[in-house]
């Protein structure tokens, strides 16, 4: 149940204003995922016009929540109504999704990163209707704000962690949005960063409130009032705060300066509130204790105040890890620019930075996982060499992202990682039964890693990294999205460890409140340590209230922010805003033009991907082309002649003197013939019986034995054939010339010729046959990863979340692939003449006709494929299942499709690649145009709408 709500504080000066109205509301709302209660019958009203904090640990139902308010995921339990409707409504969803941003949970996953900053902005404002001059006007002014500008043509992949939460920033408030859902936006950025980002909303928000007093979302005019429309009407609410933004965070500290919280807990809301309302109720001094306060007294049992008693003094003797002038360069990049460092043993060391400052590549090298370019390190008094695997046993690492084995049991994990290090077989079992209980992992022991609590799986983290006994423990980022109760047990096992058995402990971190807690900390920036010390001593030093306004101090001294502006005001506009339509249309041309240029600018920008989309088909057809043949020549034999007679003779020579047969040396013996046949050096071996001479003048009968290679059915069959032909032929000759008989003659006879292709060779059938096959695969391929990468990368967030429909998606995205096929067509086409001699001898006209509509198909079924599949693995497979087993089973490639029965006959009929085969051997070896290949191009116009329809329709607008 909600608690009751707090009683305001006395108006004052810093009181927010009374909760009148909301901007979103929840109302028996639950939600799962499989077995995972991820919101438990929530109710909950949210103030407009607030800057409200969603607060809790990883895992308690936040990202949920903020995906249901926005529209991204389906409502299973419960009313959800945002924006004065339900957002149930796909109609209401589509009206107001313009007046929602919703960045998601990830650095930048809401963007491309192949993409330029001024691409993925140019890419949103697209999206939401503006043209060129007005989008030129916000991009211009969004990026003046942030600081963006200096940077426009960097991909967006290539930004730090806090420019990249700028640009998705940016690209969430590129359309004036009212609600602005942010879900956690500063994890994983630095303090700075974090400190310049809210001051950009702050700014924002000022700007907004100063220029609308009212809460609806009407696109401004020139003079800064909103327009009214009928859909809008009913929803103003007159605040007086401007835009309201719902964040999700884990940080204690930031949530500080928001207007109003909601703590969770395993999906349900523990309390709501301003800051200082939450802190009267809990008597506590500070956000971490109150959240605390609020847990249930089961999750509150056994927790106790992380105590930390003093740094023994040691001598020099006592040095775990010494780093001299280290350096690392990558190419001209210097990710690292001579660090110095001494640490102690036993001492709990904290390494602070900015984004990408080269902490991590330091660590690397300081334990031997990454060799420095210049300068040197030691551990425990020795050179750290990547080789020498007795002191990397001296060393636990636990990295920043999960790394244990998720199909491993706890227990399992600890045997694994405890072999891995060498630990004597005889002392695993205790060592492990050690951990198990140091680390309080007993009631866990048979339990597989992703079923654990996030906190758990840390402390499974630290145990396995401390299986062989460290003496130093390197630790990345070990409390980040974890609970402050989790926390606190980490850190005391961290401190126990340090302080109990000396193990040296080297941690990297983004909380200040943790950084405090370190015996000494390293403040890094751009590859450099800018100070070592005490953390109280830099606070004293630099006459600061906190550790985190010193740490922003030091780096501002060193630059940082010229990575940024200083002015955090949004620039005047240049232009008048200009609003967009009020009428939502079925389907906008220009939003699909958004995905297509989009797309198209990914391809350019790999060019290993985009070379291989275009270049594949050509390297298949010289593959299929030369490698798929059934023409049957130089096919190597011998002869075993028993009877050694001339007609013995005159009867091998008639094989030699053929074109499909090259003569080896004679066969020996039954033993010389089979050790050949198997070696693979005859595919034809003739064995002439004694007395063969003899029994064909008397008139008996004669078996002569042919041994065909059969690995290859179809070839050993061709091959039977040639030899029975020849056979007969030899017979005819001979009696003709020793019996003076032509039993040719006959009153009626067969004279067979070919149409077509009079030599009855194989590449004028199958490269007409090939080209349909690589239309189908290559684009079907290219296309299903193109949506399928969106679902892994995360991007596909913007499906959701936009007012782009899903006709609009799937069109732009197949667009670029359509153009790509028929550069491939093409391609294909032109080998097909040049390299292959086989010319086209109808209409190139009716051809191309049927290829734009063949590859529209193709393009089709790979949008269709990603429609249910969830991995590009999984899109690849399903791909090329769909398309090359019918067109080589059931399309004619191989067999007339008049050929076939049953299902195959059915599927023949009805999928279009047999349809266009039949359209490329009739303009390759048929002459045909238009007129004779009209029945095979209906088909193949029913099928382009068909596929793209079912795409359409099985795409989900929400996150199921």
């Amino acid at each position: 149940m909600v608690p009751p709500p707090l009683v305001d504080p006395p108006p004052g000066r810093d009181a927010p204003a009374p909760i009148t109205h909301s901007v979103a509301s929840l109302v028996g709302v639950g939600l799962r995922y499989g077995k995972v209660v991820a919101l438990d019958d929530i109710t909950l009203d949210i103030p407009a016009g607030r800057m409200v904090g969603l607060l809790g640990p990883d895992g308690v139902g936040k990202s949920s929540l903020l995906a249901l308010l926005s529209g991204a995921r389906a409502i299973q339990q419960g009313q959800v109504r945002a924006l004065g409707g339900d957002m149930a409504s796909a109609r209401h969803r589509g009206r107001v999704c313009p007046r929602i941003s919703y960045m998601p949970q990830g650095l930048g996953k809401n963007l491309y990163p192949t993409l330029s900053i001024e691409d993925n902005l140019q890419f949103f404002g697209r999206l939401f209707g503006h043209p060129a001059a007005e989008r030129r006007r916000r991009i211009d002014a969004l990026t003046a704000s942030t600081g963006l500008t200096p940077f426009l043509s960097r991909p967006a992949g290539k930004l730090s962690g806090g420019m990249k939460q700028k640009l998705g920033l940016c690209c969430a408030l590129i359309h004036d949005p009212d609600l602005l859902i942010l879900d956690e936006p500063t994890t994983g950025v630095d303090p700075l960063a974090r400190s310049q980002f809210w001051d950009l909303i702050k700014a924002i928000r000022s700007v907004d409130s100063t220029q609308d007093s009212t809460f609806d979302a009407t696109p401004r005019t020139e003079q800064g009032r909103r327009q009214d429309s009928p859909e809008r009407a009913g929803t103003s609410m007159s605040t007086g705060t401007g835009m309201s933004v719902i964040v999700a965070t884990a940080y204690m500290d930031e949530a500080q300066d928001f207007d109003w919280l909601v703590a969770m807990d395993a999906g349900r809301v523990l309390a709501t509130g301003t800051p200082a309302e939450l802190l009267e109720r809990t008597g506590a001094d500070s956000l971490d204790a109150a959240f605390i306060a609020l847990l249930p007294e089961d999750r509150r049992r056994g927790h106790r105040a992380v105590t930390i008693p003093p740094l023994a003094a040691a001598s020099d003797a006592d040095i775990a890890i010494e780093a001299k002038d280290l350096t690392m360069r990558f190419g001209d990049f210097v990710a690292v620019d001579h660090v110095n460092l001494s640490i102690r043993r036993g001492e709990i060391f904290g390494f602070i930075g900015s984004n990408g400052c080269g902490k991590s590549t330091t660590m690397k090298m300081l334990t031997g996982l990454l060799p420095a370019s210049a300068g040197s390190a030691a551990l425990f008094g020795q050179a750290v060499d990547p080789k020498d695997i007795g002191t990397r046993r001296r060393v636990g690492y636990m990295s920043q992202a999960f790394s244990l084995y998720s199909e491993l049991s706890v227990r399992q994990n600890l045997v694994l990682h405890a072999r891995l290090f060498q630990v004597p077989e005889t002392e695993i079992p205790a060592r492990v039964e050690e951990m198990i209980q140091r680390f309080g992992l007993a009631e866990s022991v048979d339990a597989l890693p992703g079923t654990l609590p996030l906190g758990i799986r840390q402390r499974l983290s630290l145990a396995v990294a401390m299986v062989h006994r460290p003496e130093l423990l390197i630790l990345d980022e070990p409390t980040s999205g974890v609970d402050p109760i989790a926390r606190d047990s980490l850190w005391q096992l961290m401190i126990d460890l340090a302080r109990n058995d000396r193990v040296t402990i080297f941690i990297s971190t983004h909380f200040m409140n943790e950084a405090a807690r370190c015996d000494r900390i390293s403040l890094m920036h751009a590859g450099r340590v800018l100070v070592t010390d005490a953390p109280a001593e830099l606070v004293r030093q630099r006459g600061a209230a906190t550790l985190e306004t010193a740490f922003i101090g030091y780096l501002e001294d060193a630059g940082a922010r010229g990575e940024t502006s200083a002015a955090l005001a949004p620039a005047a506009p240049a232009v008048p805003a200009s609003a967009p339509r009020a009428r939502r249309l079925p389907f906008s041309p220009g939003r699909a033009w958004s995905y297509a240029l989009r797309e198209t600018l990914e391809l350019r920008r790999d060019p290993m991907r985009a070379t291989m989309a275009l270049l594949g088909t050509a390297l298949l057809m010289f593959v299929f082309g030369y490698g798929i043949s059934l023409d049957v020549e130089d096919l190597s034999y011998a002869v075993l002649d028993r009877d050694r007679t001339g007609l013995s003779q005159n009867y091998a020579l008639n094989l030699s003197g053929s074109r499909y047969f090259v003569e080896r040396p004679p066969i020996q013996d039954d033993r010389d013939l089979d050790r050949r046949m198997r070696a693979g050096q005859l595919a034809l071996a003739i064995e002439i019986p004694p007395g063969f001479a003899r029994d064909i003048a008397r008139g008996h009968s004669v078996q002569i034995g042919a041994w065909v290679d059969g690995a290859m059915p179809v070839r050993a069959e061709t091959v039977r054939g040639y030899v029975q032909g020849m056979h007969r032929g030899w017979l005819l000759e001979q009696a003709k010339q020793r019996l003076g008989q032509d039993a040719a003659v006959s009153p009626a006879t067969i004279e067979t010729r070919f149409r077509y292709n009079p030599d009855v060779r194989s590449l004028p059938a199958m490269v007409p046959a090939v080209i349909p096959m690589l239309l189908l695969m290559i684009p079907a391929m290219l296309t299903a990863l193109s949506v399928v990468r969106e679902k892994e990368l995360g991007s596909i967030i913007n499906l959701y979340v936009t007012p782009v429909t899903r006709g609009e998606f799937l069109l732009g995205k197949q667009m670029p692939y359509i153009l790509l096929a028929m550069l491939n067509f093409a391609l294909l086409t032109l080998l097909a003449v040049t390299v292959f001699g086989v010319a086209v001898k109808g209409s190139l006209l009716a051809l191309t006709a049927g290829a734009l509509l063949f590859v529209t198909f193709s393009t089709g079924f790979g949008l269709f494929a990603s429609t249910f599949t969830r991995s590009q693995i999984a899109a690849m497979f399903v791909t090329i299942i769909g398309t090359i087993i019918p067109a080589i089973q059931f399309s004619g490639m191989l067999n007339p499709v008049s050929s076939l029965e049953g299902v195959g006959h059915v599927i023949g009929q009805v999928y279009p690649a047999a349809h266009f085969l039949t359209i490329t051997r009739g303009v390759f070896n048929k002459a045909l145009g238009f007129a004779g290949l009209e029945a095979s191009f209906w088909p193949l116009a029913l099928a382009v709408p068909v596929i793209l329809a079912l795409s359409i329709l099985l795409l989900k607008k929400q996150a199921r």
